[in-house]
């Protein structure tokens, strides 16, 4: 049944359109959070006790990104698409959050997401920035088809504070 599953996957990885990855800034959205959150996929409800949790382990400063912060940000992760060789169909970063709608790749999402958080961190590093940047992983949304993928396309646009 495993390697059904596994040959599932790979046939559907195929047919990937595209996707949406969303991943926050440190501290800004715990699990447990009153609006939700996500792991794993799944969007859960809030749990006040996680929450809490949450809050006591965290190490460092809540990272909220001013507007030239934002900018320095969305600079770098364009400058890392063209070093990369993908496209990005739609970017907005956010004061607490960065959202990216990319053309299918062929490399693991995991290692794309780590290529942009690192090139936004650098960038952020050479204005004094320091410390944890980004939350630990990232939420991400495949797109089989072009109606699926342009609605994620217009979802970020629609969050463009530039």
């Amino acid at each position: 049944m495993q390697r059904e599953d596994s040959a599932i996957r790979v046939e559907k990885m195929a047919n990937v359109m595209g996707y949406m990855v969303t991943w926050t800034t440190y501290g800004t959205w715990l699990q447990g959070d009153k609006r939700g959150y996500v792991k794993n996929g799944k969007i859960l409800p809030p749990n006040d006790n996680l929450l809490q949790a949450n809050k006591a382990n965290k190490k460092g400063n809540t990272i909220k990104l001013s507007k030239q912060q934002r900018k320095i940000v969305h600079n770098a992760i364009l400058k890392e698409s063209e070093i990369i060789g993908q496209k990005i169909l739609a970017l907005t970063v956010c004061s607490n959050h960065v959202h990216l709608v990319l053309d299918y790749f062929p490399k693991p999402i995991s290692n794309i997401v780590a290529y942009y958080k690192k090139a936004g961190r650098l960038a952020l590093k050479e204005t004094g920035l320091t410390g944890k940047i980004w939350a630990k992983g990232y939420d991400k949304r495949f797109c089989y088809d072009e109606m699926t993928l342009n609605r994620r396309i217009k979802y970020v646009k629609s969050h463009n504070t530039a």
